[in-house]
């Protein structure tokens, strides 16, 4: 058996406290390659650390004796375990998705000049819970706390797209899709279309349908379970805002998306 500084010599070769550090560095690598991957062998892990299997192997008995890691006993390989759900349940109740995607927003709505909002499914319609404005004087409505109809924005149409169908349906039976303007769709085979559009194509496009002279465009936001919480969008006049011919507008947002989605402890698959 090896002695305390042999274990100590292989896994920290500098020592002390840099040898420390190293050491916690390397176990959050792994638990990064089993969130990953879902499971995986020590040699497999090993191979993509560029350390020794051994190193990787105690690595693994310490994070299986506190219950990060489960060894799955049919082929062998590990998985993350039931401890680290323990840590992670208490992360959702502390995290504000408005304050996480605040900063976010503001540089959207500065780096596009208009102006962005973040929504949330409430009582069956999109409520806007945080706005940035852009330096626009045009952009000047304060939208924070109106609910708009789920059917006929971006947002909504985004939060509509990632319900089950039974959800889905039971909302629209009660608001039923009634025209904002002469473009929103009332059309019921029509909008399940276009949902089935933007959760392929992970964001929407307003046109008008809202409200008449105005645009908009979202993506979703993602919690750490994947289930999608919110939607931010950007809007602007039609008259100079075609969101799908602004260049770089669309992938700006997705980005957007993805870094609050982040923040909220989503990892993309």
């Amino acid at each position: 058996m090896a002695s305390n500084s042999d274990t100590e010599s292989d896994i920290h070769p500098d020592g002390g406290q840099h040898g420390g550090v190293q050491s916690v560095d390397r176990a959050l690598a792994v638990l990064e390659i089993l969130a990953r991957d879902g499971h995986a062998g020590v040699s497999d892990i090993a191979e993509e650390m560029g350390v020794h299997k051994s190193t990787v192997s105690r690595l693994l008995g310490s994070l299986v004796g506190r219950d990060m890691v489960h060894q799955n006993s049919d082929r062998g390989k590990y998985q993350l375990g039931f401890g680290i759900l323990r840590l992670a349940s208490s992360i959702p109740g502390r995290l504000s998705v408005v304050r996480e995607a605040r900063p976010i927003m503001e540089g959207l709505a500065e780096e596009f000049k208009e102006t962005v909002n973040l929504a949330v499914l409430r009582s069956n319609y999109a409520v806007n819970v945080d706005q940035a404005m852009g330096p626009s004087t045009l952009a000047t409505y304060d939208w924070v706390g109106g609910l708009t109809p789920l059917h006929a924005t971006s947002s909504g149409k985004v939060l509509l797209a990632a319900l089950s169908a039974d959800d889905r349906d039971q909302i629209l039976k009660v608001t039923g899709l009634p025209a904002r303007t002469p473009r929103t769709i009332t059309n019921r085979r029509k909008l399940e279309e276009q949902l089935v559009e933007v959760a392929r194509n992970g964001y929407a496009v307003v046109r008008e349908e809202f409200e008449i002279g105005l645009n908009s465009m979202s993506v979703p936001v993602h919690n750490h379970m994947g289930s999608v919480i919110g939607a931010i969008s950007i809007s602007g006049p039609a008259f100079r805002f075609d969101p799908e011919k602004e260049p770089g507008l669309l992938d700006g947002l997705k980005d957007a998306g993805l870094k609050v989605s982040g923040r909220m402890g989503y990892v993309q698959r």
